[in-house]
């Protein structure tokens, strides 16, 4: 398996694991709920590290009234995140396992998503509030029920993964080599050899990019950025694909940052240069530009040069650095892309 994160059937996951002491002391009676997932197939998200289970997320639909809140769920299709726990371990695995929720979440149609958690669980109610979850009330148990629902704030943190089609729109180059660990869930079926690891610039939802392309300056906060992979060995023509949506979150240059230190606690876990690269980058200012972005949604089709030449009309011409989409090019793409139609706000 090429990724640190692996679909499994419970039937395959050892319950003695240590991973799960911390659940059977939370929960009474999560063996026997282990059990039954075990004989009815199901499955569940996984981590790994060194060889131990250090990450679980188990999703389940459901359409039902629940009393044991208060105040009451009444009937609804809604996604329930069943388990969700992280030992962390200096990474932000935590904000992978959210992407595959909300990923789900819109892909379902769902009206809503949902999750328990203890008040001591202050780590994990962050995250999901930062992304949009609001407090709904508290079950019999004394866990807190914290839910997201279809409604729209124009925040691109609070309705995320939803982009807001009334931004700008610009096409973002990518070379090969950054791409695949900075968006792995947009991996090409040319890299299926390529091992997706456990670390911080991969698993993070804020990923930030280093760049020293003419125009980038005038992109700003809340537009809406296709990422274009770069040639991989062979004609452009075929092999340059655009196959991700990000929503810009803020643009700086380093100039903007007091010191070295201030610029590499700033680009933390969400750059893919190690701290000894970032202080090359910082001290050259060859690439000056710092883009924060949100990664929101791989396209399903990849769409090439080729495409997006003759059927979206971009100009062969066009400075493939950075450009600026049309609404038409942007939705041919959408269109070329078979990207759901649940991911954008009107």
């Amino acid at each position: 398996m090429n990724d640190v994160i692996k679909v499994q059937g419970f039937s395959n996951i050892d319950l003695k694991d240590e991973f799960f002491d911390s659940l059977k002391d939370d929960y009474p009676g999560f063996e026997n709920w282990f059990e039954k997932k075990q004989t009815r197939g199901a499955e569940a998200f996984v981590i790994y590290y060194e060889k131990k289970i250090s990450g679980f997320l188990y999703l389940k639909e459901e359409n039902e009234e629940d009393n044991s809140i208060s105040p009451v769920f009444s009937k609804m299709k809604r996604l329930k995140i069943g388990t969700f726990k992280i030992d962390a371990h200096g990474t932000v695995l935590g904000q992978r396992f959210l992407r595959i929720i909300l990923t789900k979440f819109v892909e379902g149609n769902f009206s809503e998503v949902y999750v328990t958690l203890f008040p001591k669980q202050e780590g994990l109610i962050m995250l999901f509030e930062t992304f949009g979850f609001k407090l709904w009330g508290e079950k019999d148990n004394g866990e807190l029920v914290y839910y997201k629902d279809i409604e729209t704030t124009e925040n691109i943190y609070l309705d995320y993964p939803r982009i807001n089609m009334k931004s700008n729109k610009y096409l973002l180059s990518i070379y090969p080599k950054f791409h695949t660990d900075l968006f792995p869930d947009s991996k090409l079926q040319i890299e299926k050899h390529h091992m997706i690891e456990d670390k911080p610039h991969t698993n993070t939802a804020e990923k930030i990019y280093i760049a020293g392309m003419k125009g980038i300056q005038d992109a700003s906060a809340n537009d809406i950025v296709v990422i274009y992979r770069t040639a991989s060995g062979g004609s452009a023509e075929y092999t340059s694909v655009v196959n991700t949506l990000c929503t810009v979150v803020e643009i700086r240059h380093m100039k903007d940052f007091s010191d070295m230190t201030d610029f590499i606690n700033y680009c933390g876990k969400g750059s893919i240069f190690s701290e000894r690269e970032l202080e090359t980058h910082y001290k050259t200012r060859k690439y000056p530009f710092v883009i924060k972005m949100l990664y929101n949604v791989s396209l399903s089709k990849r769409p090439n040069r080729k495409a997006l030449i003759e059927q979206a009309g971009i100009s062969r011409s066009a400075y493939p650095g950075i450009m600026k989409l049309t609404d038409d090019q942007f939705e041919k793409i959408l269109e070329l892309g078979e990207v759901d139609p649940n991911y954008f706000i009107n």
